[in-house]
């Protein structure tokens, strides 16, 4: 029988994604051995972060203040937006050091068979920032699954009349995959070999 404390540990630590009831033990037990100064640092990491980070007003990146890094550099180019599901989308878009536009995260995918729909995402805010841009070109991201797909032709349609080229990633990335585990070189690809939407 284990105490209390280390079945509540064990139950938090299942509770994160990709993570089963053994690995939870395993994690649990670790805390358990490292130096307490050790164990502490990481909970002070997790809460600083549910402190401190929030979504950018402009783009919804991750960020401690009120607009990210990517946005307040003046060094991007302010005529390419790119849209992307999630932050880790977008950081590995990053990763190839290629693109230097800006970027949009919608923070999910239209999933209707979960219960996410137009509503539940920042396409009202990509919308009203494209149609008060400069932007030339919109590059869709969205991962290349049926949701994410979806997705970008439902936007591609809201964005249909105003004055911007809609471009959709190469499919250098193999359709049904996730953008977070591409390896840099195919985003690389995929974004030069964009193409229009």
């Amino acid at each position: 029988m284990i105490s209390e404390s280390v079945t509540r540990l064990v139950e938090e630590f299942a509770k994160l994604p990709g993570i089963g009831k053994k690995s939870a033990e395993r994690l649990a037990y670790h805390i358990l051995r490292v130096h307490q100064s050790e164990a502490l640092a990481l909970a002070d990491a997790i809460r600083h972060v549910k402190e401190n980070v929030r979504y950018c007003r402009t783009c919804y990146n991750l960020t401690e203040q009120d607009e990210c890094e990517i946005c307040r550099d003046a060094k991007r180019d302010r005529s390419q937006l790119c849209i992307v599901e999630q932050p880790r989308d977008l950081l590995a878009l990053e990763q190839p050091g290629t693109y230097r536009g800006l970027y949009h995260v919608l923070l999910g995918r239209i999933a209707p068979l979960d219960g996410v729909g137009p509503e539940n995402l920042t396409i009202e805010a990509l919308v009203e920032r494209v149609r008060g841009g400069t932007f030339r070109e919109v590059i869709m991201a969205t991962n290349p699954t049926l949701e994410g797909d979806g997705t970008a032709l439902y936007i591609s349609n809201l964005l249909a009349g105003l004055p911007v080229e809609i471009t959709r990633l190469a499919r250098g990335i193999t359709s049904g995959s996730v953008l977070e585990f591409a390896n840099k070189e195919i985003l690389a690809d995929a974004l030069a070999g964009r193409q229009k939407f």
